[in-house]
């Protein structure tokens, strides 16, 4: 990550599901409110108080989206930094010791250094659009998780109760699905987006809501900088003479997931640009596994791609 140091003051928010943990960074004093709207609400007043104009806040698994919302309405810049990152600069500073006020200096110190040119405010919309495809993908784990289930129940009453289970789960997945649609599509900028995906042969519905919802930067950044954030994004492990395998890692999981899924059908059908990618992975020798990874990560790029011009699919596109 790119280091430089901040003009303007910054702080530093260790978020929990009940409190926060806040620094200034050079300051020795600590804060610790509720996460609440009377705690949000005194932090605002604080930081405010303090001078800060920039605040850090790490990603934790949806708890730190309330304050994010009010100090960005508050008039404050908030970057909300991956664990990954927090992660490697403490390792780069070798700091070992850790609790919730240690963690708020942490971040604090690494918003002060960290670039953040290029960074896109966050979208208030993609919060509620982003929980209702959570919840269509929890129904789908249950789902395969019934099918593994049935598997190994031979009584055939129990095998009713969960054929009839899995039976109202899929019908659920396909109406809230229809429901997802229509709520991103109240949206002429998503549905636009939306439509645009969708021209692409080998993307589905439930792919394109993936690259919308999962991606709000579709079409404003790179395809490098899109398979990053994806995880799609080949990391080759050499050193000296040591050639080690590439592989891919990190990123939006649940993203990944949906387009990894939908490469096999659109490799081996759906779209002749990566059935042909397809056939020339697999007779220069790489495994299967590893040609279904290019092909996602080439509907990523696609995806980017269409977005980007504001044209729909062509046949041979540039890619």
């Amino acid at each position: 990550m790119k280091m430089t140091k901040a003009t303007t003051l910054t702080a530093g928010i260790d978020t929990a599901k009940d409190k926060l943990d806040i620094a200034v960074h050079g300051s020795p004093g600590s804060l610790t409110v509720a996460n609440s709207q009377a705690g949000w609400n005194k932090l605002a007043a604080h930081l405010a108080k303090e001078g800060v104009g920039r605040i850090g806040i790490e990603a934790t698994g949806g708890y730190e989206r309330g304050v994010t919302r009010h100090l960005q309405a508050a008039g404050f810049t908030v970057v909300v930094l991956q664990p990954l990152q927090v992660k490697a600069f403490a390792m780069l500073h070798l700091r070992r010791a850790k609790n919730d006020r240690l963690d708020a200096v942490l971040i604090a110190a690494c918003t002060y250094l960290l670039d953040a040119q290029n960074k896109m405010a966050p979208d208030p919309r993609f919060d509620a659009l982003a929980d209702h495809l959570t919840y269509i993908e929890q129904i789908e784990e249950d789902i395969a998780r019934c099918h593994t289930r049935i598997e190994h129940i031979a009584d055939k009453r129990l095998r009713r109760l969960v054929t009839a289970d899995t039976k109202r789960m899929q019908k659920r997945r396909t109406d809230e699905l229809a429901r997802l649609t229509a709520e991103l599509r109240e949206h002429a900028d998503l549905a636009k987006r939306f439509d645009l995906v969708m021209s692409i042969p080998g993307i589905g519905a439930r792919t394109a809501l993936a690259l919308i919802v999962r991606m709000p930067e579709l079409g404003q950044v790179s395809r490098e900088q899109a398979a990053s954030l994806a995880g799609l994004a080949p990391f080759v492990h050499q050193s000296g003479k040591r050639q080690g395998e590439t592989h891919i890692g990190g990123g939006r999981s649940r993203l990944r997931r949906s387009l990894y899924a939908a490469a096999l059908p659109a490799a081996f059908r759906w779209n002749a640009a990566l059935v042909a990618l397809y056939g020339r992975l697999t007779a220069a020798g790489k495994p299967h596994k590893a040609a279904l990874v290019a092909c996602a990560r080439k509907l990523l790029i696609y995806a980017n791609t269409v977005v980007q011009r504001g044209t729909a699919w062509q046949d041979n596109p540039v890619a």
